[in-house]
C-alpha cells in the first residue's frame, strides 16, 4: 500500500487536505552480471540507497522473486537461448516492470527509452560517475534521499535507526540541504509510514492563522470561520507531522504548541473540548536555536522538548560526492521525453563539483536549469554552466548573471 502524502493549504480560516501518491516501497532490482564492468560499484550504490539486489550469471537463472528492475548487458542476450526477441516476454512472464540494458561501454553516452520507459536502452562510458548515475537514476525511479557521499550515507543511516523510534526529531542545517527529504525518510523508515505525512511551513502562515491551522476551530469561532476544521494536528494522526521552520513560531504560540507536545491532546480554537492525538513530530530549523534561546525568541523549555534527537544537514559544499547524483536527478527531472536525455562533460562535472554552492541544493538546480536551456537540451558542456556570483562579488565591474546568459545565448 502507497502512503498518503497531504498538500496543505488555507483559506478563509479553513485547512485543506489533498492527498497525493508516492512511493516509498524498497525496488527489487536483478542483474546479470556477464559484460557488466564496475558490478560491485553498482551494487553498492543501488544498495546505499535502498534497494534490494541480486546477481546472476545468465537470464536462465531468473526467477519469479518479485524483480521490479532487471539491469543486463546486451552480451547476455547474446549467449541467451531466448535471444534479445524474447527479453521482453520473459519480463513479462517473471512480472519485471522494467529493463535496463546496457548496449555498449563506449566513447559517448546515450539512452533511449521504449514502451513508455519500461525498456531502456543505455551506452555507459567507463570510469565516468555521470553515466552511471544515469543508471542508478532510472533503476530507482522513486529515490527521494539521494546519498552519494560519505556523508549523507551516515545521515541516511542516522535517520534509519530514529525512524525506528517514535521520538521527535529536530532538523538543523542551512536553506536549501534538504532538511524535509531527511523529515519524507524517517516517515518512510517508521511504522507510521502507511499513515499522513502532513507539513506545515511556519513562517508562510500569518500568525493569526497559525493557531487555527495547527489545532483546529470551532464555527464562528472567528471571522470567516463558516465551518469547523479539525487542523493539522488532528489530521496528522496516527503519522507524521513536520513543522517546517518552526523558529519562525511566534512566542505567543510556543507555549501553547509546548503544552500540545507535553499532553498529546489538542484544544480546537473556540472550543472546550480536548481531543487526543497520537502524532510523531519532526521540526526543522536553518538558525542557531542556542542563540534564539539565549536572545529570548524560543521558549527554552519548547526548544528542549523538540531536541529530543537532533540532525544536522550539510551544506552541499561539504559533501560533493552528491552534486552528480544530484545533478542526474535533476535533469532528468526536467528533460524533455521526447529528446535524448544529454550527457554533462566531464570539464562540466569537475566545474560544478569544485563550485562553493552558497545556495546549496537550490542554487544547483538553478544552474542546471540554466544549462539545460542554454544547450537546447542537448549536450551539456563547460560553458553552459553560469552561476550567479554577484552576491558574493561586489565588484561593480564584475560581469552579472544576465550580461553573461546574454553573451552566451547569442
Amino acid at each position: 500500500m502507497d502512503k498518503i502524502f497531504f498538500l496543505i493549504f488555507f483559506k478563509f480560516g479553513k485547512v485543506f487536505a489533498f492527498p497525493t501518491s508516492n512511493g516509498g516501497n524498497m525496488t527489487n532490482v536483478s542483474i546479470i552480471s556477464l559484460g557488466i564492468k564496475e558490478l560491485e560499484v553498482l551494487k553498492n550504490k543501488l544498495v546505499e540507497r535502498d534497494a534490494e539486489v541480486k546477481i546472476f550469471s545468465s537470464l536462465e537463472e531468473l526467477s519469479n522473486d518479485g524483480t521490479s528492475t532487471l539491469i543486463c548487458h546486451s552480451d547476455a542476450l547474446n549467449k541467451s537461448k531466448d535471444e534479445a526477441k524474447n527479453l521482453l516476454s520473459l519480463a513479462r512472464s517473471l512480472k519485471i516492470k522494467k529493463i535496463i540494458q546496457i548496449e555498449n561501454y563506449a566513447s559517448t553516452f546515450s539512452l533511449k527509452s521504449e514502451l513508455g520507459k519500461s525498456f531502456i536502452r543505455i551506452n555507459l562510458i567507463k570510469d565516468d560517475k555521470y553515466s552511471l548515475e544515469v543508471l542508478i537514476s532510472y533503476a530507482l525511479d522513486d529515490e527521494k534521499f539521494i546519498t552519494g557521499s560519505k556523508e549523507s550515507l551516515m545521515l541516511k543511516n542516522l535517520s534509519k535507526k530514529v525512524a525506528n523510534t517514535d521520538v521527535t526529531v529536530f532538523i538543523n542545517g542551512p536553506t536549501g540541504t534538504g532538511k524535509e527529504v531527511v523529515a519524507n525518510y524517517i516517515h518512510d523508515q517508521s511504522s507510521r509510514k502507511e499513515n499522513p505525512f502532513i507539513a506545515v511551513n511556519c513562517a508562510a502562515i500569518p500568525e493569526n492563522m497559525l493557531e487555527a491551522i495547527l489545532f483546529g476551530h470551532e464555527k464562528g469561532s472567528f471571522t470567516g470561520a463558516s465551518h469547523s476544521n479539525k487542523g493539522i494536528f488532528r489530521a496528522a494522526d496516527k503519522g507524521t507531522l513536520l513543522l517546517d521552520e518552526i523558529s519562525e513560531m511566534p512566542l505567543s504560540l510556543q507555549a501553547k504548541l509546548l503544552r500540545v507536545l507535553q499532553e498529546k491532546k489538542v484544544t480546537p480554537v473556540g472550543g472546550n473540548r480536548e481531543v487526543e492525538i497520537d502524532v510523531r513530530i519532526i521540526a526543522t530549523t536553518n538558525r542557531n536555536m542556542a542563540e534564539e534561546v539565549k536572545n529570548n525568541n524560543f521558549r527554552e523549555d519548547l526548544y528542549y522538548r523538540l531536541n529530543v534527537f537532533p540532525i544536522k544537514t550539510f551544506r552541499l559544499s561539504q559533501r560533493s560526492d552528491d552534486i552528480i547524483p544530484i545533478v542526474v536527478s535533476i535533469i532528468k527531472k526536467n528533460n524533455d521525453e521526447n529528446k535524448d536525455f544529454p550527457y554533462l562533460s566531464r570539464k562540466a562535472q569537475e566545474f560544478l563539483k569544485n563550485h562553493s554552492w552558497s545556495g546549496n541544493v537550490r542554487e544547483l538546480e538553478n544552474v542546471i536549469l540554466r544549462s539545460l536551456v542554454l544547450s537546447n537540451s542537448m549536450n551539456i558542456n563547460a560553458e553552459h554552466i553560469i552561476v550567479d556570483e554577484s552576491v558574493q562579488n561586489h565588484n561593480e565591474y564584475y560581469q552579472q548573471l544576465e550580461d553573461k546568459i546574454f553573451a552566451l545565448g547569442n
